[in-house]
């Protein structure tokens, strides 16, 4: 990769310049409790909420999994994810003590990561391996209805965008507030055509990533119908590999 300096850099004192030392004692078990857990089913959508100060797990509870995350603030729907932004103050993969960004005019963290049990992934620990995958991906976003249509001419709805719609529906938002997501646990890299490309999840069983919440916040997560996400992301994918 090109040794040149990122376009964005972190100056003393500035919101990009996180106390570390902060957000890792929050990671002491012994500090926490437990008050609230969900299971999101192979190939559908789950929404919560996660009050200001809490800390959300997202989990492998079974092995290789990739899960598509959206987030609003619980009280004003029109701030949510920024995807795009958040790959250009942090990164194109986050992980530990990268924040997630919302859309302008607000522009502020939503969610501090704060635990990554994948930050190591990769060569000597470096975070990418041979091929130039990253874990946490922000270069692509969600599984869609509409791409699969127009590649396959096929309809088919359990998609991450369609479960993403169904998991907010309840929480008064429909499908135009679904945006681009953080493809978490998914392994992602540019070819040496700049071509997106997608490998094998290497989560394994009890693998999370964990988020503080620095506002009130709605989060709603698709286990992706692609499973691990090593050929295609998008419903057809065998039940054995979600």
């Amino acid at each position: 990769m090109a040794k040149v300096p990122a376009a964005y850099q972190a100056t003393r004192g500035s919101m990009l310049d996180i106390d570390r030392d902060f957000y890792a004692r929050l990671t002491d078990p012994v500090a926490r409790e437990r008050i609230d857990s969900l299971v999101v089913p192979i190939r559908e959508g789950r929404a919560w909420r996660v009050p200001a100060g809490h800390v959300v797990r997202l989990s492998t509870l079974e092995g290789p999994q990739v899960g598509d995350l959206n987030l609003w603030n619980l009280h004003n729907p029109r701030e949510r994810f920024w995807a795009s932004r958040t790959r250009q103050l942090q990164r194109a993969h986050v992980s530990t003590f990268d924040r997630l960004w919302s859309t302008l005019p607000y522009l502020r963290p939503m969610a501090t990561i704060i635990d990554d049990t994948l930050a190591n992934y990769g060569v000597d620990g470096s975070g990418m391996d041979e091929q130039g995958g990253r874990i946490h991906d922000l270069l692509g976003t969600r599984c869609d209805p509409y791409v699969n249509r127009l590649l396959t001419g096929e309809d088919f709805d359990h998609h991450c965008h369609s479960n993403l719609v169904r998991a907010v529906l309840p929480h008064g938002l429909t499908e135009f507030d679904v945006h681009d997501v953080l493809n978490v646990f998914q392994c992602t890299g540019l070819n040496d055509d700049d071509q997106y490309f997608m490998k094998a999840c290497p989560a394994r069983e009890g693998d999370y990533l964990e988020l503080f919440a620095e506002i009130d916040l709605l989060c709603a997560l698709s286990c992706c119908p692609g499973g691990t996400c090593h050929r295609n992301c998008g419903g057809r994918t065998p039940v054995t590999r979600c």
